[in-house]
């Protein structure tokens, strides 16, 4: 069980998720408008942040973007009442880990819920056998700090973009499609479309290219997917 930061503005629906949260174990903290969310997940121990994207005073957008800025890499699910595929893509541009629409089903958030702490857990400990840092190239992965540095530059990441470039340099040359990436991203059964692999994409190309701006070795394979250069 964790400990979750919930952020919604409507009092009532936080009142329901609260005691919804609460009843599947998990301690919940909340916050109704962003600069407040803002100062609880600086202050606090969050494990996960369920974060409704229209807020008073500071969105949800812009608080995703000043936590990963500030390099908070806590898996943050967002919340929105716009069904909108600009929206969602905007949101994990951004680096939010997973978007849900509402209204929607208390039982199917908690599923994501549990599918983002489990990956969480994951990210905490080093796969039995795997060895721990994991060189190619200029690419440093360590899997137990969980950081990724590129020409020897830390890169803030959140756990899908590490473990999206995890499976690729692994597997350095070889082809891999978007279902056998979003597999390896999500670590989950969890039903996504796999072109979500091409936002979490592109996201590392422009973090790897404000360190090499002639970074290319993130290959697409029109119609097969993508591999890392070698």
């Amino acid at each position: 069980m964790a400990r979750i930061l919930l952020v919604d503005d409507d009092r009532e629906l936080l009142d329901v998720l609260a005691l919804a949260l609460s009843d599947a174990g998990h301690t919940i903290d909340t916050a109704r408008e962003g600069r407040e969310a803002d100062r609880r997940l600086a202050e606090g121990s969050a494990e996960l942040v369920v974060c409704d994207v229209n807020l008073p005073g500071i969105d949800g957008f812009t608080l995703v973007k000043r936590w990963r800025d500030r390099g908070v890499t806590t898996p943050i699910l967002l919340l929105t009442s716009r069904d909108s595929e600009i929206d969602e893509a905007l949101g994990l541009e951004l680096g939010a880990d997973d978007y849900m629409t509402k209204p929607m089903r208390v039982r199917v958030l908690l599923a994501r819920i549990a599918a983002l702490l489990r990956r969480e857990q994951r990210r905490a400990e080093s796969e039995p056998g795997a060895t721990p840092v994991l060189a190619h190239g200029h690419v440093s992965l360590d899997r137990e700090r969980l950081e990724l540095r590129y020409r020897g530059t830390l890169v803030t990441t959140t756990l899908s973009e590490l473990r999206l470039i995890e499976a690729m340099v692994e597997r350095p040359g070889i082809v891999l499609s978007r279902a056998r990436l979003l597999e390896h991203v999500r670590g989950d059964d969890s039903v996504v479309d796999d072109r979500l692999i091409d936002t979490y994409v592109r996201r590392m190309r422009r973090k790897l290219e404000a360190i090499e701006p002639a970074f290319d070795r993130i290959e697409t394979v029109t119609g097969a997917g993508y591999r890392w250069r070698v």
